[in-house]
């Protein structure tokens, strides 16, 4: 007869983890939260600040004062070990409209680039004053683009200069579409320290909007995101004490050095940046694509044409399962990204790129289609769909265009120095 005892095998097998996609009620109940404000105050508010081009101050102001806009908030968001709690928020707020979640959450690209390369001191002073507080809201500037440096950014242009007698640096250049760029109490601005050098030459600086030297140039008009400010960044000889150099002198020199001996110099400033943000930028297009995929199945499942709902029609009800399907895939590449960043798990294959790649390319796709699913009411401005699918857009475009993620990821996969 067959013994029935557990093996020490059997044992060791039970024990492991099981694998689980479930949320936590903690990230449940916080999710609801974000949607409740979504749907209350962003959503009614959309149409009326896309079509005023103008930051929603007021709005940023609720955002503040129920906890949602803030130094604190932040910090709750990331502190989640899964790395899901800000992928989550991000994904119901840009749900309730991409400019006003833009304007929101676009501190947080600053922010960043603070936490990412500045010192424990550094993080402590600066990120407080980027967000401000709920009587007096602040928001920050995240400067990597220049006119000629989108894409490339080994072609930023942007100089610091280090004079060591006064312990100060230097800044010349021009930055251009930079979120919140010129009404941003701290701006974090992107310069080459050596030329010959080229991104790995890169440091990241400190500059506030009090500094003389620091100006808003022209104010940018956009096909979306009309809520969010963008406008370029003037530097006409801004000086700034040492200590506003992420990092630190010091660290920054050892850098330099490795790179000059033919060594590497890890990330550089820009891509730092960006790489750890790719996932959240990810979440936001999300939001868009879910957005007009909920709105075309209800009104699939309210029009009526020839005699019957348009979603009993195969190419209108296969459009839909293809939407669904295309959203919940790209939102498992954006958890995973999320939770490995979170977890410091290195991105070997691009993950990161290959969310935001995803994300953006299903919001552009989604939205395409709930216009054509509604026909002429999709593409007029009673309905919301036509904005989202202005929305969408930038998300193929900025923080790195669909074809740079594929080169990303083309080259991580093979190795290889593909161009």
């Amino acid at each position: 007869m067959a013994s029935t005892a557990e093996t020490p095998q059997d044992t060791e097998i039970a024990a492991e983890p099981t694998f689980s996609l479930a949320l936590t009620q903690e990230q449940k109940d916080l999710r609801d939260w974000v949607h409740g404000f979504a749907e209350g105050v962003v959503r009614p508010a959309a149409h009326e600040w896309d079509e005023r081009e103008e930051t929603p101050w007021p709005i940023i102001e609720e955002a503040a004062k129920i906890g949602l806009y803030g130094f604190e908030s932040l910090q709750q968001f990331a502190a989640d070990p899964s790395g899901l709690t800000m992928p989550l928020v991000q994904e119901e707020l840009f749900w309730g409209d991409a400019g006003i979640g833009m304007a929101i959450m676009g501190t947080g690209l600053a922010a960043a680039a603070i936490a990412g390369q500045g010192t424990w001191e550094q993080v402590m002073e600066w990120i407080p004053r980027c967000y401000g507080t709920a009587e007096d809201i602040k928001v920050a500037a995240f400067c990597a683009s220049e006119p000629n440096a989108g894409s490339d950014v080994s072609n930023i242009r942007t100089t610091a200069k280090y004079d060591a007698a006064s312990d100060t640096w230097t800044l010349n250049g021009q930055k251009a579409w930079a979120t919140n760029g010129g009404i941003a109490d701290v701006h974090v601005i992107i310069a080459q320290t050596d030329r010959e050098l080229g991104s790995r030459g890169h440091a990241a600086f400190i500059v506030p909007i009090a500094t003389e030297g620091i100006e808003q140039g022209a104010k940018v008009k956009k096909h979306g995101l009309r809520a969010s400010h963008t406008a370029d960044v003037h530097l006409d000889d801004c000086k700034i004490p040492g200590a506003y150099l992420l990092g630190g002198k010091e660290k920054l020199d050892e850098r330099l050095a490795r790179v000059r001996e033919g060594k590497k110099g890890k990330t550089q400033a820009a891509m730092q940046t960006f790489e750890a943000t790719r996932p959240i930028v990810g979440s936001q297009a999300l939001g868009i694509a879910r957005a007009a995929y909920e709105y075309a199945l209800n009104y699939a499942k309210e029009r009526e044409q020839f005699g019957k709902k348009i979603i009993e029609n195969q190419s209108i009800g296969f459009a839909l399962a293809n939407m669904k399907m295309e959203l919940d895939a790209a939102r498992l590449l954006v958890w995973r990204a999320s939770w490995m960043a979170r977890n410091g798990i290195p991105f070997q294959n691009a993950e990161g790129s290959m969310s935001k790649l995803k994300a953006g390319e299903v919001a552009v796709w989604a939205t395409e289609r709930a216009i054509q699913i509604m026909g002429g009411n999709g593409y007029t401005r009673e309905f919301p769909v036509e904005r989202w699918h202005r929305d969408s857009k930038i998300y193929t475009i900025f923080e790195g265009t669909s074809e740079m993620q594929q080169l990303v990821i083309a080259r991580a996969i093979s190795g290889m120095r593909i161009s």
